[in-house]
């Protein structure tokens, strides 16, 4: 299901189309009651009929909104709206990391040792 510019999911108004994968399709919105826009996740309509992958998309929903990192946008909302499930995201602008990683290979980065503390003797 390709959404509308004007089309509304709750208080969410579609601006326009971000990308699309394999489950779903992502949009531009405007959160009408706190006047900031958002980025929507649609679950395709075909694969909403389908129990497993409205359980697959709930479970993505459940996982990133446990997750609190710099790199991970922010769930705000989960929604099912004439039978369209959605997720509200965070709206980040910017590059995606497919165009990123086109350019070059991203820096692989070091990182922190992990310490073993020593045992305490018997």
């Amino acid at each position: 299901m390709t959404l509308t510019s004007g089309t509304k999911l709750g208080p969410y108004e579609i601006f326009s189309p971000l990308g699309a994968g394999g489950m779903g399709e992502v949009y531009r919105a405007r959160d009408t009651r706190l006047d900031r826009e958002v980025a929507i996740k649609v679950l395709l309509s075909h694969l909403s009929e389908n129990p497993e992958f409205r359980a697959r998309f709930e479970r993505e929903a459940k996982t990133i909104s446990g997750l609190q990192h710099p790199n991970i946008c922010v769930l705000y909302d989960v929604g099912r709206q004439d039978g369209v499930d959605f997720l509200v995201m965070e709206y980040l602008e910017g590059e995606t990391l497919a165009t990123r990683l086109a350019r070059k290979p991203l820096p692989r980065q070091s990182t922190p040792q992990r310490h073993r503390a020593p045992r305490p003797e018997a």
